[in-house]
């Protein structure tokens, strides 16, 4: 079994005199990060393997997220994570070395929310409460994937290039706003 975790950045200010891609976290932000790093560790939800986007506000997420975690765990900046679309993302996690069994990547909306869905989706189609999972987490994630929000797929594969949409099965999905 394979186990991908994806994880939107947290909040982050609205402007930066660096563009977008320089956008840091919030107050609010940096706390959201703080109680999904804590989750992730209370659930023994720690990687093998981090990628996180070459936004800055996804470099903060992600450090602030794994800082009480394994400081060996091996971490690759991926530009192109930034606002990557779905089949970019597929192609990125096909690329991951078998030897990782758990991988975290943290990243942008919308790219990660449509690839949840369409990792999750049943052979009938995308509609409402449909795909592999969860119900009630299917069922939530139809709604957006929030900042901090954070998406647990398992895939009955043992290799990454063996993935394909429409194999994942959805194990959880948790925002910060479930862990207060």
């Amino acid at each position: 079994m394979l186990r991908l975790i994806l994880l939107r950045h947290a909040e982050a200010a609205a402007l930066s005199g660096g563009g977008d891609a320089e956008r840091a976290l919030t107050l609010t932000g940096r706390a959201q990060a703080r109680v999904m790093g804590d989750y992730l560790a209370c659930q023994n939800l720690m990687p093998d393997l981090a990628v996180v986007s070459a936004a800055r506000r996804a470099r903060e997420t992600m450090k602030i997220a794994l800082e009480d975690g394994d400081a060996r765990l091996p971490i690759l900046e991926e530009p192109r994570l930034y606002l990557a679309e779905p089949h970019v993302l597929l192609e990125l996690i096909r690329m991951t070395p078998s030897s990782v069994r758990c991988l975290l990547c943290v990243g942008h909306n919308p790219g990660l929310h449509d690839y949840a869905m369409q990792m999750i989706a049943s052979e009938q189609g995308q509609g409402k409460g449909k795909g592999k999972g969860k119900a009630k987490a299917r069922a939530d994630l139809q709604y957006g994937l929030p900042t901090a929000g954070l998406i647990v797929i398992d895939f009955d594969a043992a290799r990454w290039d063996d993935v394909q949409m429409g194999t994942g099965t959805l194990e959880r999905f948790i925002t910060p706003d479930d862990l207060r």
